[in-house]
């Protein structure tokens, strides 16, 4: 993956340290997503994917106000809607898309709707103190068709999630974090920097096994406790096979750090 990458609306970043920075680049929209969002963001899936090098990716919008203010509507009324989805990914080309890597959204500002829904399809959440979350889709005679209906009862506690759900009211980053939703809550200008910090923290550790814990990680509510067993077996196997796995204990033997090699 090229040090930068960027489409119409998508911006992608390959930093130092196992980490790629994606940024939806339309703040004059407020981050809105159009077609070129959506193809913008299922290539830099694609991109990300098949890096090697990249083991973390953080999600982000572009300006101080907007993380992404959902489905652009201009668009929609222009019957231009189809666009704003793709056949992998879903909306936005991203939220229903099978990603094998950590992604931390990294809110800047109002995430709203389809904004919310995105952030629902991230693994880790990381909110400027002026972010905020709702889904108002119902105040336009929508629905949160992107996830975010089933999500965010599973993020917060099923009654709050109604509220915002049939009240289209919006909640706050710090209300967010003490639902256990949002991880970290930072000033504005601490936001990217707290972000790339928690990447920088998981890529640590073995890619390999970050991975492996993240695929077992995501489906403990979609799968039962006899399937969840089965998965866990799959998963230690394939870390079992790893060069990583003689690499760990034989690092912490010799008192060094690990060189992991994703392999």
């Amino acid at each position: 993956m090229n040090a930068e990458q960027k489409s119409d609306a998508v911006r992608v970043e390959k930093l130092p340290g196992h980490i790629a920075v994606v940024t939806i680049d339309r703040p004059e929209a407020r981050n809105a997503v159009n077609g070129a969002v959506a193809a913008g963001l299922e290539a830099a899936v694609d991109a990300t994917e098949a890096d090697d090098d990249t083991w973390v990716v953080v999600l982000t919008g572009a300006g101080p106000d907007a993380f992404c203010a959902g489905a652009d509507l201009k668009e929609v009324s222009a019957g231009r809607g189809s666009a704003l989805s793709t056949e992998r990914g879903g909306f936005a080309g991203f939220v229903y898309r099978e990603r094998s890597k950590p992604w931390i959204a990294a809110v800047n500002g109002k995430a709203l709707a389809g904004g919310t829904e995105l952030t629902l399809a991230c693994d880790l959440v990381v909110a400027a103190e002026h972010a905020a979350f709702g889904l108002p889709e119902v105040l336009r005679g929508l629905i949160a068709a992107a996830g975010g209906l089933y999500r965010l009862p599973r993020a917060i506690p099923p009654n709050i999630a109604l509220e915002l759900i049939l009240t289209a009211g919006q909640l706050d980053a710090q209300r967010a974090q003490q639902l256990g939703w949002v991880n970290r809550v930072v000033p504005a200008a601490a936001l990217r920097d707290a972000a790339l910090a928690l990447a920088a923290q998981i890529t640590r550790n073995a890619p390999t096994a970050v991975r492996e814990s993240l695929r077992v990680a995501r489906m403990a509510h979609e799968l039962d406790e006899a399937a969840l067993r089965t998965l866990t077996r799959a998963a230690f196997q394939c870390v079992a096979a790893s060069e990583d796995f003689r690499e760990g204990p034989r690092a912490f033997i010799e008192k060094r750090a690990p060189q992991w090699t994703g392999r």
